[in-house]
């Protein structure tokens, strides 16, 4: 039995301690080792103390992984998904105390399984509304990828032409005739541009 706790300061740390110790007793498991880490809520892929636990539960020298607080181990959802995977894939188990997951009993892990399920549901969602909106954005000829900066004789050129009265769509044909290149090479001049140019430049006065 592994355990895992957070340096916050010294009293919170004894608290999580004790209260880990605590249910190990009444459950009578071995308390083999605690893990401290010294922040909570970042990346697990960033916490040293995490992975030599993990890798101690992997070689199956222990069988599980009890922490205090849910929010000590993971405020990412899908960090928390892989570890239940994880758990599952290497046949070790997963205790948190608050909230009360416990991959030991049935509920437990039904309840860890709808964590998981929830939020694998949630990344497929966000993927596909990202798709949906890339696809939009193309359509209306918005320039994806990189910022690529347009030289400053260009931008005064774009908002003198503004000012003379062209539309955002005659402000790119001017460009195109007057074989001024675009920021990027090979591209070509879009209304789109035009304006995101616009919104951070005052018009010059026309004379």
């Amino acid at each position: 039995m592994s355990t895992l706790d957070q340096r916050d300061n010294g009293h919170s740390l004894a608290a999580q301690r004790q209260q880990i110790e605590t249910v190990c007793a009444q459950r009578e498991w071995h308390h083999l080792a605690v893990f401290t880490d010294a922040a909570s809520g970042k990346s697990m892929d960033k916490r040293p103390a995490l992975r030599h636990a993990l890798e101690l539960l992997a070689r199956s020298e222990a069988d599980a992984l009890v922490v205090a607080k849910l929010d000590r181990l993971s405020r990412s959802v899908s960090d928390f998904s892989r570890l239940i995977e994880r758990a599952r894939s290497e046949k070790w188990k997963l205790v948190v105390l608050d909230p009360a997951i416990d991959t030991t009993t049935d509920s437990g892990e039904f309840v860890a399984n709808l964590l998981a399920n929830v939020a694998q549901y949630e990344a497929r969602l966000v993927s596909s509304r990202t798709k949906a909106g890339l696809e939009a954005a193309r359509a209306k000829g918005i320039r994806l990828g990189r910022p690529w900066e347009i030289p400053e004789p260009v931008v005064r050129k774009i908002v003198r032409l503004r000012s003379l009265g062209l539309t955002l769509q005659e402000v790119c044909d001017s460009l195109t005739m007057q074989g001024i290149p675009t920021a990027r090479p090979g591209s070509q001049w879009w209304p789109s541009t035009i304006k995101a140019v616009l919104d951070t430049r005052e018009p010059e006065p026309s004379l």
